[in-house]
């Protein structure tokens, strides 16, 4: 059943046209991705749909009684609201009653005594009861913890931006809806929560249509994708893999459409020049046929960004991190952290929300002093640093204007010389919009333009904080490229998943408590090792559990008569030399370690070989201890 239709939607800002005669429909069950590059309208596109905008002409029917919930990229909630106020959003019964309840309860902790509002408690209970309220309040609650929001009485403007918008996610969650709208519902929120919210989407039922530039998160989750581009709407039959399939086919339509024209035009403009006269409305048709050839220029540019930047030299000696902490209060970010960082460095940083990882960024670029130990900057080093926070700017310079001050002109990799205007070319700010000020830009082409001026100063380190944050997928793949070919070193926080798989070779993980683990790979490496390690853990929990249990059913039968099984008997006769054996394997380990500090792969796989050997040198360990525990108890029997 269609739950929506929008049939040849118009809308333009000024002289800026977003959509030109575009047309959707979105049935029950559907679950779309909406792409394109910054800047073309697609969350206009989503403000239209839900209401909040309007198109300059076509028209949008409905279903009757649609209910369509709505996550804005902007949050605003109620100055006094608390987390739990500010989730019940919305007009429908059964909202209001939840606030109201809320509301009370807050009320009810601070006077339990006051029989005015236990009567209001009591009388709102029994309203919960009717409209079977208490699961949207128990869900609320079960969602809001999974994403990380456990203090449900705190007041939301004392709260970070990144928590806000977690709120206003699990309040578009929440509520009953046939439709649901998410913008960019991946920012601000770390991985295990992302890997949270595919599951819950993936189990939902109603439609939901979405912009995001996670590709890992659209792979997993949609049925159709929508590409924005230039004013018209393009429409793929399933997810963000099978769309790349698509697209190349379809371009590669164009690109023979276009050749044929080509070959038309020629044809015609021969007949032309043999002096081919206009006087019959044959010769006149065949003449306005060509003029319409002439002007239908085929449009096969994909809308990338180009990047082709070059970076000054980078000496031997980088970036030094010798034994730094950091504390703010009582709670430890980093504790006694130590790295030196090599030319060939792509380390991706991961962790938990909250965790530090910006913090080591500030560190290593001198913004953050640590609380012990210091990070040495090589002499050659040229930090380009491209942070979540670009509020500096001032937003009334023209585009060009705010480029230039970094540089006019700039090499690129093979030595040339480009123009600021040029570079803002590349980056799809085209003539007019280089003199527009960036006031007037959205919040993905400030985004964009930000990162073009830190690649402008020709860095030769490059720290990105988030660089996957409202940069569209376009921007996101030429970043990619360009940090293949970078010649630099390059340490980036994020947690987008497919961009860390595409440009790191080592992981930096937060674990918490300060501690920070080093891992070879890229992010899918360290997961499925990560995840080993946790299996490993739980077998080994198992065992010792089992083992645990096996010890009390021994010790029970040995209250009459203790004696070794004949098990027992042989591994205490060898159990010395196997240890002995063990701790020799482990020493060569070690050797072999020391002498194969350069190559990461294999010192990755000593370092797994060193793990388990060491393991099993301490479950030889103890079980030598029980053994020669009985075995002296079993003396002391006899005598």
């Amino acid at each position: 059943m269609n739950l929506i239709s929008l049939e040849n939607i118009k809308k333009s800002y000024g002289e800026k046209i977003l959509f030109d005669d575009i047309s959707l429909g979105i049935n029950e069950g559907q679950k779309i991705g909406l792409i394109g590059i910054n800047g073309t309208g697609k969350s206009t596109l989503l403000k239209i749909i839900t209401g909040i905008d309007s198109a300059d002409e076509g028209k949008i029917i409905t279903k009757n009684k649609i209910k369509i919930e709505y996550l804005s990229q902007n949050t605003s909630f109620t100055k006094d609201d608390t987390v739990m106020e500010a989730i019940f959003k919305g007009n429908s019964p059964v909202m209001i009653l939840l606030r109201e309840y809320e509301k009370v309860v807050s009320q009810l902790s601070k006077n339990p005594q006051d029989e005015t509002i236990q009567n209001k408690f009591n009388n709102l209970s029994e309203k919960m009861d009717a409209l079977d309220a208490w699961n949207v309040e128990s869900d609320a609650k079960a969602i809001l913890t999974k994403l990380g929001i456990k203090d449900f009485e705190a007041k939301v403007e004392t709260l970070s931006g990144g928590q806000k918008k977690r709120i206003a996610l699990a309040s578009a969650l929440i509520a009953p809806s046939d439709l649901l709208i998410l913008d960019e519902p991946t920012n601000h929120i770390d991985d295990a929560t992302v890997n949270w919210l595919e599951s819950y989407l993936n189990s939902r039922k109603g439609s939901l249509i979405m912009i995001t530039h996670d590709r890992y998160f659209l792979d997993r989750i949609v049925t159709e994708i929508l590409e924005l581009y230039k004013g018209k709407l393009y429409s793929y039959e399933g997810n963000y893999s099978k769309y790349l399939e698509q697209k190349i086919e379809r371009l590669s339509q164009m690109e023979a459409q276009e050749q044929k024209r080509q070959s038309l035009i020629k044809s015609e403009l021969k007949w032309i020049r043999r002096g081919a006269k206009a006087r019959s409305t044959k010769q006149k048709a065949r003449i306005d046929r060509f003029e319409i050839l002439q002007n239908e220029n085929m449009d096969l540019t994909d809308g990338k960004v180009e990047i082709s930047v070059g970076n000054t030299r980078l000496g031997k000696k980088i970036i030094e991190i010798n034994d730094i902490s950091i504390n703010f209060g009582d709670k430890t970010l980093i504790d006694d952290f130590s790295y030196i960082i090599n030319r060939e460095d792509r380390i991706g940083i991961v962790g938990p929300n909250g965790m530090g990882k910006s913090t080591l960024l500030n560190i290593i670029s001198g913004k953050l002093r640590p609380t012990a130990g210091e990070v040495e900057i090589g002499e050659t080093v040229k930090l380009g640093y491209f942070s979540q926070e670009y509020r500096d700017i001032d937003e009334t310079l023209r585009v060009i204007d705010y480029i230039k001050e970094t540089a006019e002109y700039m090499s690129t990799a093979d030595g040339s010389l480009i123009s600021a205007s040029q570079m803002l070319e590349k980056f799809l700010f085209p003539g007019v919009l280089q003199y527009t000020p960036i006031s007037r830009l959205s919040g993905g082409e400030k985004r964009r333009l930000y990162l073009l001026k830190v690649l402008m100063e020709a860095p030769n380190v490059l720290l990105l904080d988030e660089p996957t944050n409202d940069l569209d997928i376009e921007t996101l793949n030429i970043l990619e490229e360009y940090i293949e070919e970078f010649t630099g070193t390059v340490v980036a926080v994020s947690h987008d998943r497919y961009f860390l798989d595409k440009v790191s070779n080592k992981i930096f993980a937060f674990e918490g408590e300060g501690k920070i683990i080093e891992h070879t790979g890229n992010y899918t490496d360290y997961l499925e090792f990560h995840n080993d390690i946790v299996e490993e853990e739980n077998d080994l929990q198992k065992i010792k559990n089992k083992g645990n249990q096996e010890k009390q059913v021994r010790n029970n039968k040995r209250e009459k008569t203790l004696k070794f099984t004949f098990k027992e008997q042989k591994e205490y006769e060898e159990i010395e030399s196997n240890i002995n054996e063990t701790e020799n394997s482990l020493e060569e380990i070690n050797n072999e370690i020391s002498n194969s500090s350069s190559d990461y792969v294999t010192l990755q796989e000593l370092m797994d070989k060193k793990e388990k050997t060491e393991e099993h040198l301490n479950y030889l360990l103890e079980r030598w201890m029980y053994l020669s525990e009985l075995a002296e108890k079993i003396n002391n029997q006899k005598s």
